[in-house]
């Protein structure tokens, strides 16, 4: 069985996919934050924004087979293009290496889908996973060394120093690199934060949260 929290059409917003139309499957349950407030100061990662906890978000439940999960995606598409339509699935979370198996894998190529993940990057990545998008998070040991991209929130409490952070991760394969500035009451702090950095570290790119400024989910 699969819990999800939302399951929804939009555009990614961000890193090296921005823009493109997605499905985004949301599930629930992290292994770094139960997701509630009141165990926040003591989880690991304590700045995420989500809402993962059950299954009672738009388009979410808990879907007893990788083929139901699977149609449910397809019913979400919303291309009316003719011919090869680059179907587009983006798993997240809450952390969701924690539920993806290869039945739900398959399911899901066979709809004619690529999945793209998003993971702290704690938890070895399945064969299969056509895009990985790893977004370390301070105090987690970080185990998937290889992927498609790196996408650093800063600055998190118990970084070391930012440029000796970047030159550590400059040294792991990644092939996009992106900063991308925290939110909250400190963001315009932490764009310019992230702006000098790219700067300095050219190998860097700016991840903007385009869906917040354009007011998508």
């Amino acid at each position: 069985m699969y819990t999800v929290k939302e399951l929804f059409p939009t555009l990614q917003g961000e890193g090296a996919h921005a823009g493109r139309a997605a499905v985004f499957c949301r599930f629930a349950g992290c292994n770094l934050w139960s997701g509630r407030e009141e165990d926040r100061q003591t989880a690991i990662c304590q700045f995420c924004d989500t809402d993962f906890v059950g299954s009672d978000g738009f388009g979410g439940g808990k879907f007893q087979t990788a083929q139901a999960l699977a149609d449910a995606i397809e019913l979400s598409w919303k291309s009316t293009s003719a011919g090869p339509q680059q179907r587009y699935v983006v798993f997240t979370g809450g952390e969701p290496l924690l539920q993806i198996d290869q039945d739900l894998i398959e399911a899901v190529h066979a709809k004619g889908f690529s999945i793209a993940i998003e993971t702290n990057g704690t938890i070895k990545v399945p064969k299969g996973i056509d895009w990985v998008c790893v977004s370390p998070k301070a105090g987690a040991d970080l185990i998937v060394l290889q992927a498609d991209e790196i996408k650093l929130v800063i600055p998190q409490a118990g970084h070391d120093a930012l440029e000796t952070l970047l030159a550590r991760f400059e040294k792991m394969d990644y092939r996009n690199r992106f900063l991308q500035a925290m939110d909250g009451p400190n963001l315009k702090d932490n764009i310019q934060l992230a702006v000098r950095l790219c700067q300095k570290r050219p190998l860097w790119r700016l991840s903007v949260q385009t869906h917040k400024v354009i007011g998508i989910r």
